[in-house]
């Protein structure tokens, strides 16, 4: 049974196509590669919808091919390998056997340098599997986890999502480990997910990196404005949402998916006829709602981040935010202290940069921004 949903336009999560715009080309794009044995690289922002299109594309997937596996997990969270091998080893182990009893059987027979934890999924049936890792058992559990993906001929496809995680472990040595698994897998193909575009095409591109040339890439950017329009004018229908409305909601954010879902998800709950008015509403009430958040989140910066922070969200975009012109409008300090500044905004990623320069990464907090004073 197909799930429906009380709003269609989600904030979070993958329901089916029917709630999923566009990105035609690229979910085909991906099958492709997958179903040709190629592992593929797919790029993007955060919130721009990499892992909803990957849940599309496993959906798709699944729809030809009733019997492949397809796995999914974000390693954002892990901070180094021993959470990166339990959570790989809860979302593998035991999910490539129809049967319980076989699933456990196999597990114990190739995980050995640990003792797993099984229990049973009410719904699924499948064994949940939980370890614990020392850090001397780490690299053991690791290859022992591959050598049971190895040993089946299921079919799966198993995506890892911000996979640039990695490369802030300190432990050394994980991706050359990675490579040389993954390259043993004739039945499981892999697709690695990366918001920090420049850590993921030097771990792909370089031919000093372990993972040089593996993987097909694919970047994603904004929706078409137009095919966008269109998928959502459909849900409100009878509630006249203008072309005119919609395109101020996505020119204000840039095209940004997630943002542009938040909004429509707002002015849909409304349930009333939507106008600009009613949007800008939306804007103020979830800016309204965060505004704690962004006030204790600035509190952490000193002043001349902050300063920066400001002169860039009042900007829209920055090409060169070192230039004289720059910091002599918006009354910044010598240049050398912007930069420090800027490298530390954008290794917390409150900033990030894009092909039209340096912007805020969160929208709404952009906003926010460009109403204080300087």
């Amino acid at each position: 049974m197909k799930k429906e949903v009380e709003n269609p336009f989600l904030e979070y999560g993958y329901v089916s196509p029917k709630y999923f715009c566009d990105r035609e080309r690229e979910t085909i794009e991906i099958i492709s590669s997958l179903k040709n044995g190629r592992n593929l690289t797919l790029v993007s922002p955060r919130r721009m919808g990499k892992t909803g299109l990957i849940k599309n594309v496993f959906y798709k997937l699944r729809e030809q091919q009733p019997d492949i596996v397809t796995l999914y997990m974000d390693i954002f969270p892990t901070q180094n390998m021993g959470e990166f091998v339990r959570l790989f080893a809860g979302t593998v182990l035991g999910q490539l056997d129809s049967a319980p009893q076989k699933a456990m059987s196999r597990i114990t027979k190739f995980v050995k340098s640990i003792r797993p934890m099984f229990t049973l999924d009410e719904f699924s049936g499948k064994p949940q599997v939980t370890i614990d890792v020392s850090p001397m058992t780490e690299q053991a559990t690791l290859k022992e986890i591959f050598d049971y993906l190895a040993s089946s001929e299921q079919q799966c496809y198993i995506a890892i999502d911000e996979f640039q995680q990695v490369t802030e472990y300190p432990e050394k040595g994980l991706e050359a480990a990675l490579r040389s698994y993954i390259q043993d897998l004739p039945n499981v193909h892999f697709i690695f997910s990366g918001s920090r575009q420049h850590v993921m095409q030097e771990m792909f591109l370089s031919a000093k990196r372990p993972f040089y040339q593996s993987a097909h890439t694919l970047s994603i950017g904004s929706i078409d404005k137009h095919i966008y329009y269109d998928f959502a004018a459909e849900f409100f229908a009878g509630r006249s949402l203008s072309e005119e409305t919609f395109s101020y909601i996505y020119d204000t954010f840039g095209g940004h998916t997630w943002y542009i879902q938040v909004i429509l998800n707002r002015l849909y709950g409304y349930c009333r006829k939507v106008d600009l008015l009613l949007v800008q509403r939306a804007i103020e009430q979830i800016i309204a709602e965060n505004m704690y958040a962004y006030e204790t989140l600035l509190a952490a910066y000193p002043q001349g981040s902050i300063k920066l922070l400001k002169a860039i969200a009042k900007a829209g975009s920055v090409k060169e935010v070192n230039s004289s012109g720059f910091i002599a409008a918006n009354r910044l300090k010598a240049a050398s202290s912007v930069n420090v500044s800027l490298r530390k905004l954008l290794d917390k990623e409150l900033i990030y940069k894009s092909i039209d320069g340096y912007m805020v990464y969160d929208r709404f907090m952009a906003i926010w921004l460009k109403q204080l004073p300087y």
